[in-house]
């Protein structure tokens, strides 16, 4: 199926109801301008799942030529311009559809991410407090995962711990969350949950320059010199340009 169906299949049926019923027009009505709405949102969406923000623009431009106010296409299209580093015009978007929905935990926690990238920290806080007074979002794991993270960059560590084990009473399986436990606990030196909390993100997520650097720190606590070289290696030899990697070099 392509990025189409979802318009082609909505125009096909706004055409037959023309045939069927003479003069009258679908997008008329109210039920056949929100139809139509959905469908250039989800048609944009598509678009910027495939990184091609340029054409999801003109899809979303005429969901919101039918409702300026629409949340879904404002939010959609905050997406699109933070993909294209355009802060202020996605700064723009997600205000409009928090506007139109402020209760909406799927687009506070966008909104949030957004502010976290801009190292707007506190802000970003505040949004994640408010997607997660949201009880039954799905996806409330993550936002308590996101307010863990952000605590962190705030130097709340104890808050951020708290955080981070609610996201992972939720959801055990959050490797951003583990590795920042494994980080916070070998910080505290407290190395066994330290390594269990790395041994469940290794089992769950590809290596990257932290936790590799972590890795190593943890294997050398436990004198295990094969992982050692094993991680210092790979730290080497997949990010030797990154802080990570001149930490370790300064560790030796």
């Amino acid at each position: 199926m392509t990025l189409r169906v979802v318009l082609l299949l909505l125009f096909v049926s706004l055409s037959a109801g023309c045939v069927l019923s003479g003069d009258f027009n679908p997008m008329k009505t109210s039920k056949g301008r929100d139809e139509a709405r959905e469908a250039y949102v989800q048609l944009g969406l598509g678009y910027l799942q495939q990184g091609m923000t340029e054409r999801a623009k003109v899809p979303l431009k005429k969901a919101l030529e039918l409702d300026e106010s629409d949340a879904d296409a404002n939010a959609a299209l905050a997406l699109v311009f933070q993909a294209e580093m355009e802060p202020e015009l996605a700064d723009q978007h997600y205000r409009k559809a928090l506007a139109a929905r402020p209760s909406d935990a799927r687009i506070l926690n966008n909104y949030g991410s957004f502010l976290f990238e801009e190292k707007r920290y506190k802000d970003a806080y505040q949004r994640f407090e408010q997607a997660a007074a949201d009880t039954l979002y799905p996806e409330r794991s993550r936002v308590f995962e996101n307010l863990g993270m952000t605590a962190a960059m705030l130097g709340e560590r104890d808050l951020a711990r708290q955080h981070l084990e609610k996201a992972l009473r939720l959801n055990r399986q959050q490797p951003r969350a583990l590795l920042e436990m494994a980080e916070l606990s070998f910080e505290d030196r407290h190395y066994v949950p330290a390594r269990d909390y790395y041994d469940r993100f290794s089992l769950l997520s590809e290596q990257n320059a932290r936790s590799l650097l972590l890795g190593v720190r943890l294997a050398t606590v436990f004198e295990d010199r094969d992982k050692a070289a094993s991680y210092g290696l790979q730290l080497k030899r997949l990010y030797p340009g990154t802080p990570e990697y001149q930490q370790y070099l300064s560790e030796q």
